[in-house]
């Protein structure tokens, strides 16, 4: 698979604010509640949406569908 980038700032903009929310929200599930599963699998998200957003690399865009942003 080709990790080149295929977003622009504001695709990674937005992946990264989606990151931290997604992150930020399965520490709070994990930590504060009795939600452990969806709490991991929002961290997992958050993760990848960072992941995403350093490396400017969409895995939807690489898969050949379009995204909005």
């Amino acid at each position: 698979m080709d990790w080149q980038c295929n977003i622009d700032r504001r695709g990674r903009f937005i992946r990264g604010v989606l990151g931290f929310l997604a992150l930020g929200t399965g520490v709070y599930l994990v930590l504060w509640t009795s939600h452990d599963f969806w709490g991991c699998g929002a961290i997992a998200a958050g993760l990848f949406a960072l992941f995403e957003a350093i490396k400017g690399w969409c895995a939807i865009r690489a898969l050949g569908i379009g995204t909005p942003f």
